[in-house]
């Protein structure tokens, strides 16, 4: 993932929010969930801002969706801690970057529900 393609995904989703007047925190990660870039709208809550780069992270590690975590604990009755890294998060809107089968990076996007954080991180990527 290099920091153009980080800029372009991050560009697709602030102009989204200022589209849908949306105060939301996003980021990138390189294929092993480090930080490439990130934004923290005004009016954005404190906790999107802390759960975007987490979710990008759990993604990026994970080679999965950040949901599927939580998913999985629901259905086996295991606490997140069973992962032992206190940055994964089992909550939707992180989402792998794959090119050619390989995950190269991952997104993140929190400050609304789940299901709508994960949707506009992959129309992100996709375009």
């Amino acid at each position: 993932m290099t920091l153009d393609q980080a800029q372009k995904i991050l560009n697709f989703i602030q102009a989204y929010a200022n589209e849908n007047n949306l105060h939301l925190a996003a980021a990138v990660t390189d294929s092993h969930g480090e930080l490439i870039s990130f934004f923290k709208m005004d009016k954005c809550s404190l906790q999107s801002g802390v759960l975007a780069p987490n979710k990008a992270y759990t993604a990026a590690r994970e080679r999965q969706p950040s949901g599927n975590l939580g998913k999985w604990a629901q259905e086996t009755g295991k606490d997140m801690g069973y992962w032992t890294d206190t940055r994964f998060t089992g909550l939707g809107g992180g989402v792998p970057v794959e090119v050619d089968g390989n995950v190269i990076g991952a997104v993140g996007v929190s400050g609304m529900s789940e299901a709508e954080d994960e949707a506009l991180a992959k129309q992100a990527i996709a375009k």
